[in-house]
C-alpha cells in the first residue's frame, strides 16, 4: 500500500460520507424509520456490484470508488443504530427493517453484478 492509494481511499470516503449526509438531508426519517440509510445501503450495494463486475481488483479507480466513495456512502453502523432505535418502539418493524435490509441488499448487489457483467459479444 502506498500513500497515493491511501489518499485515494480517503478522498473517496470523504465524498461518499458527504453524499450520505446530503441524502439524509433530502430524505428524512419517516416516523423513526431510517429511510435515508436504507436507500444509501441499497443503492451502494447495487453500485458496488456493478463496480466489482467492471473493474479489476487492484486498480486505483476501484479503491477510490469502491473502498472510498461507496464505503463512505454506505453505513453498517447507522444501519445497526437505526435497528436498535426502532426496536425500542416497534420491535417487529426493527426485525423487518434488519431482515429486509439484508435481503434487499443482497438482491441489489446481485443485480449490480449482473448489470455490470460484460455481455457476450459486446465490445469492452
Amino acid at each position: 500500500m502506498n500513500l497515493r492509494r491511501v489518499l485515494l481511499v480517503a478522498a473517496g470516503g470523504t465524498a461518499g460520507t458527504a453524499a450520505r449526509l446530503g441524502l439524509g438531508l433530502v430524505i428524512p426519517d419517516a416516523g423513526g424509520f431510517p429511510v435515508a440509510v436504507l436507500v444509501a445501503n441499497l443503492l451502494g450495494a447495487l453500485l458496488i456490484g456493478i463496480l466489482t463486475a467492471r473493474l479489476p481488483k487492484a486498480t486505483e479507480m476501484r479503491l477510490f470508488l469502491g473502498t472510498g466513495l461507496l464505503g463512505g456512502f454506505t453505513t453498517y453502523s447507522a444501519f445497526m443504530t437505526g435497528t436498535v432505535g426502532l426496536w425500542a418502539d416497534a420491535p417487529l418493524l426493527a426485525v423487518a427493517y434488519a431482515v429486509g435490509s439484508l435481503v434487499l441488499g443482497l438482491a441489489a448487489a446481485t443485480l449490480g453484478l449482473r448489470i455490470g457483467r460484460p455481455r457476450a459479444g459486446a465490445a469492452s
